[in-house]
């Protein structure tokens, strides 16, 4: 089993101030976490979705942690592949260069992005970009091994050329894909990628995601094999607020997880942008222990029992709560078939205080009771 963290660098305060606490806020949790013992430190890569994520150079990002770290994974989760937005052969160099300097710790995701807004910058239909992302995820690999490459496509013309440098990992650091509904994991599975399933569905969700991914990688054809290292893992993300205080860690988590969604709503489905300031207590938790938002999605009205598997993405029964609420939930995301446990603390209201808490109680205790067994 693996124990990592994932970053969105997502914040209320979208001013300049509000950039370079996130940042810093940031580099203080990786250099934590690399001395605690957590495996990768994995950033998404987004464009243009204000407050939801600023991660939009995680190259930057990662290279600058690697320089401040010994140990801990870097993780690409994912690279958006629009030749636009990361021509091929400049990724192929980054990622190389990255491997390098960090003596072997990349890990490599890739995919599309997820909105219009994104795929718009760079003057993309997010609906035609599939086509482009399957070549370009075929061919980098391919620059990773060969002295040089000649490559004529659909989408991408490279005349023979030499590419260099060549990553520390050899063939190449272990290949992801971002995995968002059933066809992803298909995908991923089929051409023997590993899969970052980033949703918030919770163990259930992720047992069948498991089952599907393996289906596929067991009847895969290795003539689709993406790169040349397969990689049979299944990273599943784990919101987490991890306190003393049972009922404070709940109170916060749920608040972070409900500015998430509610930006996701925002940017992917036209609901209202969130203000946590308009927030009363519709937020909280009910005297059996039982979860209940009663919040906004894409403009509608809910308040919902979450037993109901189409809520599921707005289901707060994660690792909120004490360490031992922390193991019971990451035991069942173990028992549901994943590989590795994305952590998840910073989401846009929960403060930096809590989150670094977090990240002490999981690497010293939770992470500690996991690597006995």
């Amino acid at each position: 089993m693996k124990f990592s963290l994932i970053y969105e660098a997502q914040t209320v305060d979208s001013s300049r101030e509000g950039d370079r606490k996130i940042f810093d806020d940031t580099v203080e949790q990786a250099v934590l976490a690399d001395q605690l013992g957590f495996d990768t430190f994995w950033c998404v890569e987004h464009t243009a979705l204000s407050n939801y994520s600023h991660m939009s150079a995680p190259e930057t990002m990662l290279a600058f942690v690697a320089g401040k770290t010994e140990r801990i994974g870097i993780g690409h989760g994912v690279v958006c592949l629009p030749p636009a937005m990361n021509h091929p052969v400049k990724v192929a160099e980054r990622i190389a260069t990255l491997d390098l300097l960090s003596k072997g710790r990349v890990h490599f995701g890739v995919g599309k992005g997820g909105t219009q807004q994104e795929a718009g910058t760079f003057g993309y239909d997010l609906a035609t970009l599939q086509p482009q992302i399957d070549e370009a995820m075929y061919l980098i690999p391919k620059i990773f091994v060969q002295d040089e490459i000649e490559h004529h496509g659909d989408f991408v013309q490279i005349p023979k050329r030499p590419i260099h440098p060549k990553p520390y990992q050899d063939p190449h650091p272990p290949m992801y894909l971002a995995c968002t509904n059933t066809e992803s994991l298909k995908n991923a599975g089929g051409r023997g990628m590993g899969a970052l399933v980033l949703g918030f569905g919770g163990p259930e969700e992720i047992a069948k995601k498991v089952e599907v991914y393996h289906q596929a990688w067991d009847n895969r054809d290795e003539k689709k094999q993406v790169g040349f290292r397969p990689n049979r893992h299944i990273a599943a993300l784990c919101p987490a607020i991890v306190l003393d205080d049972n009922e404070l860690a709940r109170r916060i988590g749920i608040r972070g997880q409900r500015y998430f969604m509610e930006s996701l709503g925002y940017w992917y489905g036209g609901g209202e942008r969130p203000d946590p300031e308009k927030w009363k207590d519709d937020t909280y938790v009910d005297g059996n222990g039982q979860a209940v938002i009663k919040s906004r999605f894409a403009s509608e009205e809910v308040s919902v029992d979450f037993s109901d598997p189409t809520m599921a993405m707005m289901n707060p029964n994660h690792a909120y709560g004490t360490v031992e609420d922390c193991i019971g939930y990451v035991q069942r995301l173990i028992d549901a078939g994943a590989d590795e446990i994305l952590f998840i603390c910073q989401m846009g209201t929960v403060p930096q205080w809590a989150q670094l808490e977090t990240l002490r109680n999981i690497g010293e205790k939770v992470i500690p009771h996991f690597r006995k067994q």
